[in-house]
């Protein structure tokens, strides 16, 4: 019985050595590809790539057509970034095991990261029909789609896509909204030209945080097809011009004292102005209902700024609820999108109300067909056209108090007609737009009613490092005046009640870098130069912000 037993325990041990893992030698003979590929299966699970090579390389080296050996050697390049090593293996693996979806899918992928995409489409569009759950196979096949111009079928795909990993949510989502975009479908596709519909002439006390509020949401592409989206921001400013003090770019002369009003601007110059401020704001989109063309959606928007250096009464908080809906369709084989908005929003100025305004828009898009430029490629084209109506309410006016005031009451109605284009070019890597429009506002005081015309134009890029896009808006806003001033203190440097006439020109340079968990951080500059034949309004204001976002 004894023998037997020691015969049992020299066996084990001698089948440890034999099976044991790593090149170790049992009975005088190497360990074999098999003992080697699992081991270096472990290394790579454990992202010891190195070694994983390593092993691997030993293991074909005893058998040139091990299967699982030049799988995983695949596959430790693909994770180590070289995609062209990868093809090698990969390739004869598949040849070896033609049924073996894991391979292919691989390769599949080691040809779509070498742009290599018709022999990618060809190994990854079996797989996703069989299994369309397959972690990121909804964002390869997607893309494949799209750059064919199947634009349908790459919303389809990007729809399904099953992924933890953000950055490829990100590209994800970049893609399907440009997808979206050039068939005219949902609304988020067209957030690039949401802004242009929510530009509006208001007061330069909190005109510079709504833009830089609205500048946030519009080229932000959520994720997924969810119905309900939310994105929230918090971050930090320096703004220049927080009083809105007049430029002192000339002298005006005092031509009566001590009661020239001159003498008043004057003040209003040296004011402290400058501080840094906290901003944080919030946007939450559901989408309530969804029926084959239609589409509905509330929003709800809230933003706060809290300034430094005393200036309180320069803190705004501004909340927005709105309606709006959407019909799509195919016209003569242009997509189109038909839309109607309503938004209310009711901002206070240091806790008190401020100002209210009702803003119903209309909207038409048209997806028109591309045409191709040398150097530049094929060229996209998408066009709106929007109709606003806006009336608004001020509160605390001076008029309230005085009636010397009337001729400056600022409650009144606004109409805007408008058109802006979009050119997409290199592949959607670039988007330029350029647009105009036409407003009339008419008010309560007589001096504050005007004919306005604006230029609106900016870019958009994606670039190479870093997955940053790069945003730059500039529009100018030439406006007429109807009547007169009506104030003493608002006369022309001759001290005349002259018609008013300005020209405004806002910059807005952005730079957005995406980060882990749905987050991204902003880098933002505004700049609004009003220049003023009546010197009070003549003003320069420049805001520096950085913005850390979150999108659900």
């Amino acid at each position: 019985m004894w023998k037997c037993y020691q015969f049992f325990i020299s066996l084990s041990f001698a089948l440890t050595l034999i099976s044991g893992i790593g090149p170790l030698q049992a009975w005088g003979q190497p360990a074999d590809a098999n003992v080697l590929t699992a081991k270096a299966a472990i290394a790579y699970e454990d992202k010891r790539y190195e070694e994983a090579l390593a092993l691997v390389n030993e293991a074909l080296a005893l058998n040139p057509k091990h299967e699982r050996g030049l799988f995983y050697k695949g596959l430790v390049h693909l994770a180590q970034e070289n995609p062209q090593e990868a093809i090698g293996p990969l390739e004869t693996a598949h040849q070896l095991q033609p049924a073996d979806l894991d391979v292919q899918h691989h390769l599949g992928i080691a040809y779509f990261s070498i742009g290599t995409y018709d022999k990618a489409k060809g190994l990854l569009e079996p797989i996703f029909e069989q299994n369309p759950d397959k972690e990121n196979l909804g964002y390869y096949i997607g893309f494949l789609h799209y750059r064919e111009k199947q634009y349908g079928k790459a919303v389809g795909a990007f729809d399904q896509n099953q992924t933890p990993n953000p950055d490829i949510r990100q590209l994800n989502g970049f893609y399907r909204g440009l997808a979206l975009g050039v068939l005219g479908l949902p609304s988020e596709a067209l957030s690039e030209l949401e802004q242009v519909q929510r530009t509006q002439t208001i007061s330069p006390l909190t005109q510079a945080s709504i833009r830089m509020r609205d500048a946030l949401s519009a080229g932000q592409i959520f994720g997924t097809q969810k119905r309900f989206r939310l994105q929230v921001s918090v971050g930090g400013f320096y703004d220049d011009n927080v009083k809105i003090n007049p430029d002192s770019v000339s002298t005006i002369p005092i031509l009566n004292p001590p009661n020239d009003p001159n003498l008043v601007i004057n003040d209003l110059r040296n004011r402290d102005t400058k501080a840094p401020g906290f901003i944080g704001s919030l946007r939450a989109d559901y989408s309530f209902l969804r029926s084959g063309p239609f589409e509905a959606t509330a929003t709800y928007s809230f933003l706060q700024t809290l300034h430094g250096k005393g200036f309180d009464e320069f803190n705004i908080q501004n909340h927005s609820v709105g309606l709006s809906g959407f019909y799509r369709g195919v016209i003569w084989d242009l997509p189109f999108q038909l839309g109607a908005q309503y938004t209310y929003d009711y901002l206070f100025l240091d806790g008190d109300g401020f100002l209210s305004r009702h803003t119903p828009t209309i909207s038409s898009t048209v997806v028109g067909p591309t045409f191709t430029l040398p150097g530049l490629g094929v060229v996209g084209n998408l066009t709106t056209a929007l109709y606003r109506y806006q009336v608004q309410t001020f509160f605390r006016e001076i008029a309230d108090q005085d009636v010397r005031f009337q001729g400056d009451v600022r409650d009144g109605y606004n109409n805007t007609l408008g058109l802006i284009h979009a050119f997409r070019l290199i592949n959607d890597r670039l988007i330029l737009r350029v647009g105009y429009q036409y407003d009339n506002e008419s008010t309560d005081g007589s001096a504050f009613s005007y004919r306005g015309n604006r230029l609106l134009t900016g870019a958009q890029i994606q670039l190479p490092w870093g997955k940053m896009s790069l945003r730059y808006d500039y529009d100018v806003h030439w406006r007429n005046y109807k009547s007169n001033q009506t104030t003493a203190v608002f006369t022309d440097s001759d001290g005349n009640l002259s018609r008013r006439d300005d020209r405004q020109q806002t910059h807005l340079v952005q730079l957005t870098k995406p980060l882990p968990y749905n987050l991204s951080l902003t880098a933002q500059y505004q700049g609004i130069w009003n220049k003023s034949d009546i010197p009070v309004y003549d003003y320069t204001k420049n805001s520096w912000t950085m913005i850390l976002t979150w999108t659900y």
